[in-house]
């Protein structure tokens, strides 16, 4: 892994943004009193946090499993954004729209940040559209993610496992 670890991982930067993007959107877009608007935010964070969680576990198994609640969280994130767009009364983004295209463009420039996505939270149909294109782009490289470290665990086993077996070899020295 690069010199950043989990930090430098594009799912990982996604999620900044992500998290990001949603204390803002919820400051302008949600009522103060609104759990909404605590769920939202929390799920933001938890995507972030269970990622940077999940790397600095020894166990493969510790790894799924947060990134498996991150995935969860993003995916709860994104149906919070859909219920807005539908409560109320506005528009959704065509999967191939050029809106769409564009956003889902950023992630592929290396300087991808908050930045990018800046121009779309003063318009709150943009603005919860945009960040379902970045969700579901988190999420699929997410599942990519998990299906890889799945597939690991299944061929090398996992750290108890592996200790278990080291410490056998050790007894037969």
């Amino acid at each position: 892994m690069a010199s950043g670890g989990y930090k430098d991982l594009p799912f990982f930067k996604q999620t900044e943004i992500i998290y990001d993007f949603t204390v803002e959107f919820v400051q302008k877009y949600i009522d103060y009193k609104s759990r909404t608007k605590d769920q939202m935010e929390q799920a933001a964070r938890s995507g972030k946090q269970n990622i940077a969680e999940g790397y600095l576990q020894k166990s493969l198994e510790g790894r799924i499993k947060l990134l498996g609640v991150a995935r969860g969280s993003l995916e709860e994130l994104l149906n919070d954004y859909q219920d807005f767009l539908r409560q109320h009364g506005l528009g959704f983004w065509e999967k191939d729209s050029m809106e769409a295209r564009r956003v889902r463009g950023f992630v592929y420039n290396d300087y991808n940040n908050y930045k990018n996505y800046k121009d779309y939270i003063e318009n709150a149909e943009s603005a919860a559209n945009a960040m379902i294109c970045l969700i579901n782009q988190t999420n699929r490289l997410l599942d990519q993610k998990l299906r890889w470290l799945e597939e690991k665990f299944v061929n090398e086993g996992g750290f108890r496992e592996n200790l278990f077996k080291r410490r056998m070899a050790k007894k037969k020295e």
